[in-house]
């Protein structure tokens, strides 16, 4: 998801868009670009030519190309007024529709947990409090197993945080080091307020939503106070063992908290996306110099927490960041239970682990790696899913196998295993068992020749027509030699969206088909050869797409984040869009929901009758804010671009969690 730049003034808290100043370099898949190129030719002439012809020639080809398209369309899938592009200090919500705050940062969460004081924090206080920068969202209907849109646990991640914005006085001096102003205290608030929150919500009779303080579900998961444990073929293995943890089995935390998912018996998936960023020092360990120089550590910009945990100097604790970048399971519906970290799934900088069955019965979990030319996985369990009974999936996603994907120039691709002893994962390469294989995912697929991709990100399969939609949010490193049929932009600051079709429709499949639903970017601007529906209105465009949903008329919900480039990707805010996947509006978008300056939106997620919808806005007044007109200056706690949502002197500006609902009933949307 966001991944900021730490900039030459030095802000505090602002993490560096991955690879931004620090491409991959290693051998590129074989070229895919060459019949994508001649598919694409005829962009050439769409320059001079009107709007409405070249929306229509730059969208022909992604609506017709490389499989079928879906047959799922209703005719009725826009009815709502439509958000226009622009940037202010407040939120913007469809006509028809109310966008009200839910929670913020700094409200209570735990029964008997003090009320927000932006004055007084502490890390006591920050650990019974909602988190910062809320980010994915899932929903649990209460009772479990009901189809409830009445009650529900909503299970959000808290990805990082902003520090600057959230602790008043952290503003540097000319020249001087930010993170020297951190102390003991603010670095254990900043540790508090990661990772997560489980919430319990209820519609009333006036059907608005509020939260249920005193609910015994309610929880605070994070990498200062919550014991996890590892599990899966990389538990127990020498290069998970520490100091503190001898064994290899226990660990601290989780970190960086990005897209999630939501188990069908019930359990919290929670990615662990750019943990790289919270380890600092110089690792002396030659056995896993390469490790971790895969995965980006030493990183340009780290937390300062190892001043005071040594667990995150890499000098001290070598092995430490082996135990980070997994996929964790927790029981919302179990309040005392342990979370743990499932490494059958790989460890990569994960975002989202969204899941469906395959035809047998099995759980399969899609994840991508969130940086620039990086893969996409898949994971399949080897047993079935219990659905009549939850405890006997408790250690389903321990055994399985974990896949990488190939996209070939004729439309069609593989998932190919990862799995010891095949394909050069052996001892010749440095592997000597599945744990290591798991260890060094990354390694892993490069030598199997799996895509590089341009920041795959959110990943969701369609519970009806069985098709799964992947993000790819941007990579302006892509040079013109790297180009390739999925990937068919260089310099690319606007992403695509991939639409993949399992062979047979069966997510066990190691076959797929897919096709380009978008290519993201402003339409009438030749330079960004975006490619969209003719019906696609001036607003209705998006850059960067990042989190995604669908709903039961074939809608993607589209949630954007253009990082602190925003300006040159859209010049407009962030926002949550809908988009058409068949049909004759198929490539179609729509704007529903716009965020307030220098925000991302996250997370959307809908009751089971789409009647409500969660939305994250994450890191409000963080991005845009230099050298755009009236918010010409960086964004401090004592004056931040927009004091949102409260806009009150007296509190800073807050990330906060959104629902939005139909005024009249109904499905969100129409």
């Amino acid at each position: 998801m966001t991944r900021r730049k730490a900039s030459e003034t030095g802000s505090i808290g602002e993490v560096m868009e991955a690879t931004d100043d620090r491409p991959v370099v290693r051998a590129m898949a074989p070229t895919l670009g060459e019949l994508w190129s001649r598919r694409l030719a005829r962009r050439d002439v769409l320059k001079g030519i009107g709007k409405a012809a070249l929306l229509a020639s730059a969208s022909a080809l992604p609506l017709a190309a490389c499989g079928d398209a879906p047959d799922f369309a209703p005719d009725d899938i826009y009815s709502f007024e439509e958000v226009p592009h622009g940037v202010d200090e407040t939120h913007h919500v469809a006509g028809g529709h109310s966008a009200d705050i839910l929670i913020r940062w700094g409200d209570p969460v735990l029964p008997g947990a003090p009320e927000f004081d932006p004055l007084n924090q502490s890390a006591e206080r920050q650990l019974q409090q909602f988190g910062y920068n809320n980010d994915y969202v899932g929903f649990v209907p209460l009772p479990f197993g009901s189809r409830s849109s009445d009650r529900g646990l909503l299970c959000i991640h808290h990805e990082y945080t902003n520090d600057d914005l959230m602790h008043p006085g952290l503003v540097p001096a000319p020249g001087q080091n930010p993170l020297e102003l951190f102390t003991r205290e603010i670095a254990e608030i900043s540790m508090a307020a990661h990772g997560g929150s489980i919430v319990e919500v209820v519609r009333g009779k006036d059907r608005k939503w509020s939260v249920v303080c005193d609910s015994a579900y309610n929880r605070r998961i994070t990498p200062l106070a919550t014991s996890m444990r590892i599990s899966g073929p990389a538990a127990g293995h020498p290069r998970l063992q520490t100091s503190e943890d001898p064994e290899g089995r226990t660990v601290t935390g989780t970190l960086n908290n990005c897209a999630g998912g939501i188990t069908p018996w019930g359990t919290w998936l929670m990615s662990e996306e750019n943990f790289n960023f919270y380890f600092m020092g110089t690792p002396n360990d030659e056995a896993e110099a390469t490790n971790h120089a895969r995965i980006g550590i030493p990183a340009a910009f780290s937390y300062p927490w190892g001043r005071w945990h040594k667990r995150f100097d890499v000098a001290a604790e070598p092995r430490e960041p082996n135990r980070y970048g997994w996929i964790v399971e927790v029981d919302p519906l179990d309040p005392a239970s342990t979370p743990v970290k499932r490494t059958a799934l790989g460890r990569f900088k994960h975002e989202g682990c969204e899941n469906a069955l395959t035809k047998d019965g099995r759980l399969a979990v899609y994840s991508g790696d969130d940086q620039q030319f990086e893969y996409m996985y898949k994971f399949v369990s080897r047993d079935k899913v219990n659905l009549k009974d939850r405890a006997a999936n408790a250690t389903l996603l321990d055994e399985g196998v974990l896949y990488v994907a190939r996209f070939d120039e004729d439309g069609t691709g593989r998932w190919l295993p990862l799995i010891h002893g095949q394909s050069g994962l052996d001892e010749t390469n440095g592997f000597a068992g599945q744990a290591e294989v798991l260890i060094e995912t990354r390694r892993a697929a490069d030598i199997l020749g799996a895509t590089p991709l341009d920041r795959p990100e959110d990943i969701e399969p369609h519970s009806v027509t069985g098709k799964v939609y992947a993000a790819l949010t941007n990579a302006k490193e892509r040079a013109a030699g790297m180009i390739d049929a999925v990937n068919p932009r260089a310099g690319n600051l606007w992403g695509q969206i991939v639409e993949m079709t399992p062979d047979d429709g069966d997510h066990a499949s190691e076959i797929f088909t897919w096709t380009l639903l978008v290519k993201c970017g402003d339409p009438t601007d030749p330079a960004t050869s975006a490619a969209w529906n003719p019906e696609t209105s001036e607003s209705g465009w998006f850059a960067c797409p990042d989190n995604v949903a669908v709903d039961a008329k074939g809608r993607l919900w589209v949630a954007t984040d253009q990082g602190s480039g925003w300006h040159a990707a859209s010049g407009t805010a962030d926002g949550l869009y809908a988009l058409a996947t068949g049909g004759d509006k198929r490539g179609v978008a729509r704007q529903l929901f716009r965020a307030p300056i220098g925000a991302e939106v996250c997370g959307p997620v809908f009751t089971p009758d789409a009647s409500a919808l969660f939305l994250a806005v994450q890191h409000p007044a963080a991005d845009g804010t230099v050298n755009f007109a009236g918010f010409n200056r960086r964004s401090t706690f004592a004056d931040p671009a927009t004091r949102w949502p409260d806009f009150d002197a007296n509190m800073p500006v807050r990330p906060s969690l959104l629902v939005i609902a139909a005024e009249k009933g109904g499905p969100v949307g129409g």
